[in-house]
């Protein structure tokens, strides 16, 4: 399904949340679709089932699922609204960073490359759906 790693600075229950926003934003999971039991997840990933849990609670926090008590975790449908305030917000959070990055010193050239460069690693993962 996805793959962890276990020596990355990044805590696990964060990077199971990106790589399950992936998922989701690219419609590999679809709306209203049931995600794994967190055991079953747990068990596949081979993490702790409190990690899980973890990362599902933050998704559900960041609106990305929704749950059924006795029912399981399933994947909330993206409104075009919503969507709209998630755009705003990351405008609004990268316009910070790139103040500070400037403030720091960072040239634009560098900054613009990395612009490029998370552009070439959202087209791979598209392609590599």
């Amino acid at each position: 399904m996805f793959e962890l790693d276990i020596r990355s600075r990044q805590p696990i229950y964060e990077q199971l949340v990106e790589k399950m926003k992936e998922l989701i934003i690219h419609e590999v999971w679809k709306p209203h679709e049931q995600l794994p039991s967190v055991r079953q997840l747990a068990k596949e990933v081979t993490i702790n089932p409190n990690t899980i849990q973890k990362a599902y609670r933050e998704l559900e926090h960041q609106g990305y699922i929704y749950s059924i008590p006795g029912k399981g975790s399933f994947v909330a449908p993206q409104s075009p609204s919503v969507s709209q305030e998630k755009a705003t917000m990351i405008k609004q959070q990268t316009l910070k960073l790139l103040c500070e990055g400037l403030y720091l010193g960072i040239a634009k050239e560098e900054l613009l490359s990395l612009v490029e460069t998370a552009e070439q690693l959202v087209k791979g993962a598209k392609t590599n759906d």
